[in-house]
C-alpha cells in the first residue's frame, strides 16, 4: 500500500509564544485556564482529544486532533507549546497532516535520559469509518505510527509505520492512548519507554463481545533501548480499551481503562514484569465513569507518601462534572477530590509541571463537552490538605 502527502510542521527558528486568553489570576491557591482551542477557531471544524507532556527541559506541549468533521476523514495532529509552564503558548503547529485521511491519537512520552519526545499516533483511510474498521469491512485497516523530536518538539521526524512489531494481524481497530505514555524508574526495568493501546479483537466467546463478533481489548508496547525497538505485551481483556499506565511505588504497573463491562466505572489490571504480562481486570467502584477516556499520571511524593492523580467525568450516566482526585496508597483509595468543570466535559490529559503545580488539559462547553480545549493549572494543595 502507498501513501504519500505527509506534511510534518518543521521550523528551524524558536517558536514564539503568544498570550491567549486567560481567565483567572496568577498566584498561590488559585486556578489559572487558558483556552488552546475552541470550535470558534478557523483552522478546522473541530478540535478533540488532549495529551499534554513536560520536556526533559521544562516545556509543554499540548496535543491535540484537528478535524473536519467527527471521528473519521480528515483529521490532523496539532500542537501547541509553552515555555512558560502555560502561561502563555505558541501559535499552533501541524505535527501531521495526510491530507483526507485519518492522523490521529497523539500519545507521546519523554526519553529522560535523552530528552527526545517519541509520538505515537495511528492512521487509517479517511473514507473509512471506526465500526467498519473493526468488523473489517473497511479498504484499509488502522495503523500505529510513530515520530519523535529532538528539540522541544519544534520539529518532528518523518512518521514510520509499526503495524510489523506493534499490531497483532487480527486486530482492526488500533488506538495508541489517548493520553501519554511513562518511563519507568525501578531497577529490573529502569528507563524502560511504556506506551498503553488498545484494539479490537475477533471473538472466541460471546461474553467478550461488544460490537457482534468482535471485542475491545488493551495493551501496551514498551522498549528498553530509547524507542529503537518496541515489543507488544500480552493482551489485556474483556470490554475495555482506552487506557493509561503508571508505575506503582513496588515497580508494578497499573493499567486504568475504559470499561464496557456494565460497572459504570474505571477497569484495572496490574503487571509485575514490566508490561509484559497482566492480571485479570477487576473494576475501581471508586472511580466511576460514564464510558468515557481518563488521565492516570504519578504527581511524585508528597507529605513522605507517593502520590497519584486520576481526572475523569465523574459522573455514571454522562459526560460532565470533569474531577481531579488523588491517591496516597499506590491507587488503592481516592482521598481527594476536586471538581474543576460542573457542566459538560469528556476526555482529559494531566501532568506536573516544574514549578509542582498540577496541569489538566481537558474537553469542555456549557452545551456539550467539545466545545472547547481548556488548560488549567492547580495548586496541589487545593486537592491535597
Amino acid at each position: 500500500m502507498q501513501r504519500t502527502g505527509f506534511i510534518l510542521s518543521v521550523l528551524m527558528a524558536p517558536v514564539l509564544c503568544i498570550s491567549m486568553a486567560l481567565y483567572g489570576q496568577t498566584g498561590p491557591g488559585t486556578r489559572n485556564r487558558m483556552v488552546l482551542w475552541s470550535q470558534s477557531d478557523s483552522s478546522h471544524n473541530n478540535f478533540r482529544i488532549p495529551a499534554i507532556i513536560v520536556t526533559a527541559k521544562g516545556s509543554l506541549l499540548a496535543f491535540a486532533e484537528g478535524r473536519e468533521g467527527g471521528d473519521s476523514g480528515d483529521i490532523d495532529i496539532l500542537l501547541k507549546r509553552s515555555e512558560d509552564g502555560g502561561r502563555s503558548w505558541s501559535d499552533q503547529l501541524v505535527v501531521w497532516d495526510d491530507g483526507p485521511n485519518t492522523c490521529g491519537n497523539p500519545c507521546p512520552v519523554v526519553d529522560r535520559s535523552t530528552g527526545r519526545i517519541i509520538l505515537f499516533m495511528t492512521w487509517n483511510a479517511g473514507s473509512d469509518h471506526e465500526d467498519q474498521i473493526i468488523r473489517k469491512l473497511s479498504a484499509d485497516t488502522r495503523r500505529p505510527f510513530m515520530t519523535y523530536s529532538d528539540d522541544e518538539g519544534i520539529s518532528w521526524a518523518e512518521p514510520v509505520e509499526m503495524s510489523s512489531c506493534c499490531k497483532n494481524p487480527d486486530w482492526g481497530w488500533y488506538a495508541t492512548g489517548p493520553g501519554v505514555g511513562i518511563q519507568l524508574k525501578s531497577e529490573e526495568f529502569r528507563n524502560r519507554l511504556v506506551i498503553p493501546c488498545n484494539h479490537s479483537y475477533t471473538v472466541a466467546d460471546e461474553k467478550e463481545e461488544v460490537r457482534g463478533g468482535y471485542g475491545y481489548g488493551s495493551h501496551v508496547l514498551y522498549s528498553d533501548d530509547g524507542g529503537q525497538n518496541w515489543s507488544m505485551s500480552e493482551a489485556i481483556a474483556p470490554a475495555c480499551n482506552e487506557s493509561q499506565v503508571v508505575e506503582l511505588s513496588n515497580g508494578d504497573l497499573l493499567m486504568n481503562m475504559r470499561s464496557y463491562n456494565k460497572q459504570a466505572c474505571r477497569a484495572i489490571s496490574i503487571s509485575r514484569d514490566g508490561g509484559r504480562s497482566w492480571s485479570e481486570i477487576r473494576h475501581d467502584k471508586q472511580l466511576i465513569e460514564p464510558v468515557c477516556q481518563a488521565s492516570l499520571i504519578a504527581y511524585g511524593r508528597h507529605l513522605r507518601k507517593p502520590t497519584f492523580l486520576f481526572s475523569n467525568p465523574a459522573n455514571s450516566a454522562s459526560r460532565t462534572h470533569m474531577t481531579l482526585k488523588a491517591s496516597l496508597d499506590d491507587c488503592l483509595t481516592w482521598t481527594g477530590s476536586l471538581l474543576i468543570h460542573e457542566g459538560p466535559a469528556a476526555y482529559s490529559c494531566l501532568c506536573v509541571l516544574p514549578d509542582g503545580r498540577i496541569g489538566i488539559f481537558y474537553e469542555a462547553g456549557e452545551q456539550h463537552p467539545y466545545e472547547s480545549m481548556v488548560f488549567e493549572t492547580i495548586d496541589p494543595h487545593e486537592l491535597i490538605k
